[in-house]
Formats: C-alpha cells, sequence, structure tokens
C-alpha cells in the first residue's frame, strides 16, 4: 500500500520524478485503504465506502428526521423558537458544558417544515430523559401519518457508553449521537435485543513496525499491512440490517469506531491513520484505558486471506462479542480484561 522512499543521492530532475512518484503513491493508498477494509463478497458483497466531513470537538450538531423524542420539557418550544435543527441542538449543547455529571438536557426536538409544522414551526423543545440509552419516543397520531419533528440526543460525561463484552474484557465506547445519530440509534436498538448472536470480532491485524504505542506512523514505513485494527460485525442473527446513511467521516484516529460501508461490518482502529482521509463514518470512540483489550485481540494467532487483491489476516478463532449497557461500577466490568491485557 506504499513504498519507502529511494534512499539513493537524488539529482534536480530525480527530484521530480521522485515527486511525482509521491503523488501517484498517496493516490494508490487511498485507493488501497478503502479496499483494505472491504470483506469478501461472500462477507458483505460489494458494497462501497463512504465519505464525509471531519468531526471536532463540539461541532456537530445532527438530528434524525421525522422523530420525535419524548420526555420531560426542560425549555418550552411554544416559547423558545430557531430557524434550524443545528440551532436548536447547539441551545442544548450549551446546558451540557459542565464537568460535574449529567447534562441538564439530554435530547432536542425541532420543527422545522413550515408546511407540515404550522404554528409550531421553528418551535426548540430542550428535553431530559429518564434513561439515555433508552430514549422516550412519540409514535405518529393516525394510520400513515408522518413525524414533523427532527430530533436528537446529547450524552455529557460519562454518558452514552456501551460495552463491547468479550472473553478478553469489555471494551468501553463513548458514542457520538450528535454526529452519527443514524448509527447511534443502531447501537442503542442493539442494547434491547436479548441476544447479538452473531456479532464478532474476526480480522485481527496489529501496529507491527509501522505506527508507534500511540498510533502514529513511523517515518519512511509502508502504510500496511498489517493495518492495525480489529474488525468484525455487529448484525445480530434474526433480525433485519438496514443500511445506515452516511454520516460525519474525520480522519481516523487512535481507538476510533467506524463502518465499513454502510455497516454492519466495523472496525476498531488501533492507529492514526491520515493515508486514508475522511472515508469512514465514526460512530464511537474506545475509552483510553480499554485500548489494551482491542491490543491483545489483535495479537491473537491468525491466518492470512486476500479481500480485492489485499493481504489481510483473519482470526483463526473469530471471536463473539456482546453489546452491553454500561454498568456503574465500570471499573469491576472490565477489571480482569484490563489486566490480562496488560
Amino acid at each position: 500500500m506504499g513504498r519507502k522512499p529511494n534512499d539513493s543521492e537524488p539529482t534536480r530532475w530525480a527530484s521530480l520524478a521522485l515527486l511525482a512518484m509521491g503523488l501517484v503513491s498517496c493516490t494508490v493508498v487511498y485507493m488501497f485503504a478503502s479496499m483494505a477494509l472491504r470483506p469478501t463478497s461472500s462477507d458483505i458483497g460489494a458494497s462501497e465506502m463512504v465519505g464525509g466531513n471531519e468531526r471536532e470537538s463540539g461541532e456537530c450538531c445532527r438530528g434524525i428526521e421525522n422523530l420525535e423524542l419524548w420526555g420531560a420539557a426542560v425549555k418550552w418550544g411554544s416559547e423558545f423558537k430557531f430557524n434550524s435543527s443545528e440551532e436548536c441542538c447547539g441551545a442544548c449543547k450549551a446546558m451540557c458544558t459542565g464537568n460535574d455529571g449529567p447534562c441538564l438536557c439530554d435530547s432536542w426536538v425541532f420543527c422545522g417544515n413550515r408546511e407540515t409544522c404550522g404554528s409550531q414551526f421553528g418551535e426548540c423543545w430542550l428535553k431530559k430523559q429518564k434513561d439515555t440509552l433508552a430514549p422516550e419516543r412519540q409514535e405518529p397520531q393516525g394510520k400513515g401519518n408522518k413525524v414533523s419533528w427532527t430530533s436528537g440526543l446529547i450524552f455529557g460525561k460519562g454518558e452514552g457508553i456501551v460495552g463491547l463484552e468479550t472473553e478478553y474484557g469489555t471494551i468501553h465506547i463513548k458514542l457520538l449521537p450528535d454526529c452519527a445519530p443514524h448509527s447511534v440509534a443502531y447501537v442503542l436498538e442493539l442494547l434491547g435485543l436479548r441476544h447479538c448472536a452473531g456479532c464478532q470480532f474476526y480480522r485481527a491485524e496489529d501496529r507491527g513496525q509501522i505506527w508507534d504505542s500511540e498510533g502514529n506512523h513511523i517515518k519512511d514505513a509502508y502504510f500496511g499491512p498489517p493495518f492495525a485494527l480489529v474488525q468484525g460485525t455487529l448484525e445480530a442473527q434474526g433480525t433485519t440490517f438496514r443500511k445506515i446513511p452516511t454520516e460525519v467521516c474525520p480522519f481516523i484516529r487512535r481507538g476510533s469506531v467506524a463502518w465499513v460501508g454502510s455497516g454492519p461490518e466495523f472496525f476498531i482502529s488501533l492507529a492514526n491513520h491520515k493515508e486514508w482521509k475522511k472515508t469512514y463514518t465514526v460512530f464511537g470512540s474506545v475509552l483510553p484505558e480499554d485500548m489494551g483489550i482491542a491490543e491483545k485481540i489483535a495479537q491473537l494467532p491468525t491466518k492470512p486471506d486476500v479481500w480485492n487483491n489485499i493481504n489481510v489476516s483473519v482470526l483463526e478463532r473469530p471471536i463473539p462479542l456482546w453489546v452491553r449497557r454500561m454498568n456503574d461500577a465500570r471499573g469491576s466490568l472490565n477489571a480482569k480484561g484490563n489486566a490480562e491485557a496488560g
């Protein structure tokens, strides 16, 4: 996917030639990175990678159209109006800036369709959920009627964290509903299932000699393989998976949790992958103290395989996983896993 630069003494023309080769190499790296995360046709078919915008802290403010979240109001929309759902979302975020616990506002509801909203056009209702991982919703009145509202969630400090439980420990993930609301809604659906049969990690590649322990690329190293990731699926057997639309796609960083294409295949990155550009919808981030568990999975026995002419490493034995609500005593939940990973 990438080559080390030529170490021979360059002349002026050789430098220009090397520059041209470098530009071509960057393009090739980008194309190969997209293919490298794509399973074989028997696993996922020929789904394409998706792009988007970069997420920075506080920048995203997205919701889901035709959804009305219910709950106790902390700001009454009849007296609180805006021109856009982004402004309504921002008002909710403004009530969630402290570091001392849950947000005063964790959900927002906006009516932005002038035709269907009528006198309620522009109303922004800020609400507080009883359970942010199982938010209440109002179903449309009458058969065939559509909800006129757009709604979104805001997770404060210590909220919106789910666990991917494995035999090697539980990897806790902070969900990002403000950037990937459709993705987070799907993960919350999985929490409501009695099982997640079929959910598993099936591919594992460590950082090799390409990235350091903090995920930084080592100068003059290749870009893989290995590609510094663990990959799996979040599709539960017996359920119908609906493709997830493209959402915000930042640069992939160490700890990023992102979909492959439109899901349900996903990966956890063990390194910073700026060479992949802004290619994948990121819906969560692994808590730093749990990265050791992902690293341990990446060290498990693998066998070689070829996906779209790219050499990859798949686990000899796939690792089942379960999507769990965060236990209040989170430290005790994965203390064993952290100890083993250390």
